[in-house]
């Protein structure tokens, strides 16, 4: 059971300008500055060091590395992420280091399969967008009746590529009745990019639903307070800030909540609480960008919580999950469901990736779409 924390005394939060994560991204894109013949230099050092100047093996393993960089540089060539190389082939040169400390007959076969999953996890999988289908019954609305609610979150466009195409086919293809959006239009690193914030409007004008088009903003860093306005203008979407409406369902109702996420839950609790006086006891659906907010949730008259902001950590391990999240809780809250209570919590594992130096990486964690179909079980 994961418990309510008072986040209070912190100094930094996720999501924010000045956070640990934040200021480490920032500074690993002056790697990307470097001159190539530098940063070549840098790599074939790394080389260096676990073959001890055996230099056939040497040799191998800077193959390898350059490999990598050929592979992330033609990136964005061919239109599927646009985020900085250097800094990423510098990290997997290092991984690929720790394990160039093996005998060669070891070493070198796992030198093969690493480039493969180089490939996947910068070719394949970031493009690899899945439907997830989750169903949930509530006493809340009469019986027989039904609701589509499509959940989308953490776009981050850099430029619209094939997963953006894919995904506007799938949210025509599903008709939903509803379309909701947890926030995180732009990555980090296309904030001010005119040609992203086109592109991202592009995307975003193409839902459409029965019900409407509802959305909050994500976090401070990428939602910039003042890119938003502009950034929303004209869209068929209604952009919902720390405020609550009635949503038809059929002939019943039920109550969206959306709350602005700062990532201070001791701030944004209250302002929630304030938000849901005067809730009717219709089925009710919170829609706040950071998972960290559940704990207070549960406290409430609300149901269903919708996040994303965590990615699922992109990269995961088998039988350990996410290396890291964006929560206070920490692993706690990594991506899917969970139940609080009586308050179910989805965390979206988001559309697109982060920015600035973040490798455009996902492994085991492929982006999503989540497609919730809520039935009535009440007395007709």
């Amino acid at each position: 059971m994961i418990t309510e924390i008072d986040f209070s005394k912190y100094t930094r939060f996720p999501g924010e300008v000045g956070n640990v994560f934040d200021v480490l991204l920032h500074k690993a894109e002056g790697i990307d500055r470097l001159p190539h013949w530098l940063f070549a230099g840098v790599l074939f050092l790394v080389a260096l060091l676990p073959t001890q100047a055996n230099w056939p093996y040497t040799i191998l393993l800077y193959i390898f590395f350059l490999l990598d960089w050929l592979s992330l540089a033609l990136l964005p060539v061919r239109g599927r992420s646009f985020g900085p190389p250097k800094p990423p082939v510098l990290i997997l040169a290092v991984l690929r280091a720790v394990f160039a400390w093996l005998p060669p007959p070891v070493w070198i076969p796992l030198q093969i399969i690493g480039t493969g999953l180089v490939i996947y996890g910068f070719w394949i999988e970031p493009h690899r967008l899945t439907v997830t289908h989750q169903t949930l019954k509530t006493p809340k609305l009469k019986s027989g009746t039904r609701l589509r609610l499509l959940h989308l979150g953490d776009l981050h466009i850099e430029r619209a590529t094939r997963r953006e195409e894919e995904l506007n086919c799938q949210v025509k293809a599903l008709q939903p009745d509803l379309i909701v959006f947890t926030g995180d239009v732009l990555n980090l690193s296309y904030l001010q990019d005119r040609i992203s914030w086109n592109q991202a409007r592009q995307v975003m004008s193409e839902w459409s639903a029965p019900q409407g088009v509802y959305l909050v903003t994500g976090s401070p860093a990428v939602d910039l307070a003042g890119n938003m306005p502009e950034l929303l203008a004209g869209l068929p979407l209604r952009w919902l800030k720390d405020e609550h409406i009635s949503v038809p369902v059929g002939d019943e109702c039920l109550n969206l909540v959306g709350v602005t996420c700062t990532h201070r839950p001791f701030l944004d609790g209250p302002r929630l609480e304030e938000t849901c006086q005067g809730l009717s006891d219709d089925f009710t659906v919170l829609l706040y960008h950071s998972p960290d907010l559940a704990p207070i949730a549960s406290r409430l008259p609300i149901d269903l919580q919708l996040s994303g902001h965590t990615h699922g950590g992109q990269v995961r391990l088998p039988w350990f999950g996410a290396l890291f999240t964006g929560s206070l809780y920490g692993r706690a809250f990594q991506s899917g469901r969970y139940q609080l209570d009586r308050l179910t919590l989805y965390i979206s594992r988001g559309i697109g990736m982060e920015g600035a130096s973040a490798p455009r990486v996902r492994f085991l964690c492929p982006p999503e779409i989540i497609l919730w179909e809520i039935e009535g079980t009440g007395q007709v």
